[in-house]
């Protein structure tokens, strides 16, 4: 794996849709890069610090969220001379986004009172009262058409959709919940899944013209849904919840075919590799040097420093993890499955149970069972898959990124002694891959994978 050098940034990092660009935020400068050289190619310069940036579809153009003021501003990367700024006044505004043409903008007002779409071609705007939530609750279907939107009102939940071209209201249907907490439409377009707060364990699909194919409600007592993802090709739905599992259901029934179980202590018989990361000091032998007496003396100060590397150790079962006992006196208990993530080819889901946060599960679907656990000495940061292959790359904030395949798995040494990886972004043709430290950033071209099926451990 090679490195670039690192570079500055301060918060937000987004790679363009056509993977050709990587905008970066440094202060109230939005900067764009071309991805294979890191050469600036654009710099454009906000009216405050940059807390937000997004791509539209066509990577065009892109827009920056400036919530201190609050403002949106966008740019243009065909045409560096135009300018947009949207400001609500005194509503506000607490997110944006761009819809699926690129040429229209959705912004939050502050206390959700009301959505507004914005048109970058004739300066009309489309208002939607009361939405249901600022940066969630707002979902597009796959083939740009439609725009589900979840509203509230009168104690009621609703969905309104929207089509993308005229922005007029197709339908609105109310949903069957006490409190939603967010809408994913199915990357098929052909079901949309709706899910209660945590206080109330429920899940319900709908059709897009309001018809509810089913209701799934695993519990009545205790914390609900945590995550929801559906898997790329549109087969299968996984709920994760508080109570540390993952259920899987499929498209066809909406029954659970497939339950997996995050327990402390993993027992055989288990075909799953259990990788262990651990430290491994650097040791040189210098016993047959001839060193001057000179030289050993002025290295004496700094034999306390121990270069120290890391790698994986292929641990025996049955193994008890490391876990961590949430308060019971505190709210947003940090259990269940808080990180849910599907491979490109659905074949693998990882998981992270947020009572273990250092351990990082990855399951088998097409064989129902777990295929590896990864066990990390510090707690797991962000974790994503390759978008062209099964392989999974995580960052726990320190020196290494780790890495996952069907083959096996890698510690690789980020090679900055001070770089602390606490965040991680693939680009879309999976040729790039950004490493975000507090403020900094670096990127690190991945080799193609090659196709084994051995396990092994080394670096």
């Amino acid at each position: 794996m090679e490195f670039t050098e690192t570079y500055k940034q301060t918060g937000a990092c987004a790679f363009s849709p056509n993977a050709r660009f990587l905008a970066v935020a440094v202060d109230y400068r939005l900067v764009i890069r071309d991805v294979l050289t890191l050469k600036v190619v654009q710099l454009f310069s906000c009216l405050d610090k940059i807390t937000y940036i997004e791509w539209a579809l066509d990577s065009e153009y892109i827009l920056c969220g400036l919530y201190r003021r609050p403002m949106i501003q966008a740019w243009s990367l065909a045409q560096p001379e135009w300018t947009c700024k949207i400001d609500e006044g005194p509503a506000g505004i607490c997110y944006a986004r761009w819809s699926p043409d690129s040429r229209h903008i959705l912004t939050t007002s502050e206390f959700q009172l009301r959505l507004t779409v914005w048109s970058l071609l004739n300066t009309a705007c489309i208002h939607v009262q009361w939405p249901k939530h600022g940066s969630k609750g707002v979902s597009f279907s796959k083939d740009g058409k439609y725009a589900a939107i979840c509203t509230r009102r009168d104690c009621k939940d609703y969905v309104n959709l929207l089509s993308c071209y005229t922005w007029e209201i197709m339908g609105v249907f109310a949903v069957d919940t006490l409190d939603l907490s967010d809408i994913q439409w199915s990357p098929d377009d052909s079901a949309i899944v709706i899910w209660d707060s945590p206080l109330e364990y429920k899940v319900l699909i709908y059709s897009p013209d309001g018809r509810c194919l089913s209701k799934y409600q695993a519990y009545e007592s205790g914390l609900g849904v945590k995550s929801v993802s559906w898997s790329p090709c549109s087969q299968f739905l996984a709920v994760g919840s508080y109570d540390q599992m993952i259920r899987v259901l499929n498209h066809l029934t909406w029954k659970v075919f497939a339950e997996f179980t995050h327990l402390s202590t993993v027992r055989g018989p288990c075909a799953a590799a259990v990788f262990k990361e651990v430290d491994e000091p650097l040791q040189l032998d210098m016993s047959e040097l001839s060193l001057s007496d000179e030289f050993v003396q002025r290295n004496a100060d700094n034999a306390s420093e121990t270069y120290i590397q890391v790698r994986y150790d292929v641990m025996e079962v049955p193994i008890t993890l490391p876990t961590q006992k949430p308060p019971a006196d505190k709210p947003n208990p940090k259990q269940g499955i808080g990180l849910m993530s599907w491979s490109s080819d659905t074949q693998y889901i990882c998981t992270r149970n947020d009572s273990m946060p250092t351990v990082l599960w990855i399951w088998d679907v097409n064989h129902l069972e777990l295929a590896a656990i990864l066990i990390q000495k510090d707690s797991i940061r962000a974790a994503a898959w390759d978008p062209t292959c099964p392989r999974l790359v995580l960052c726990t904030g320190s020196t290494n990124l780790y890495m996952w395949t069907p083959s096996g798995a890698y510690c690789i040494n980020v090679p900055f002694p001070h770089f602390s990886a606490l965040d991680l972004k693939w680009n879309s043709n999976g040729s790039c891959l950004l490493l975000k430290d507090k403020e900094s950033f670096c990127c690190a071209a991945v080799p193609v994978l090659e196709e084994s099926s051995d396990y092994s451990s080394d670096d």
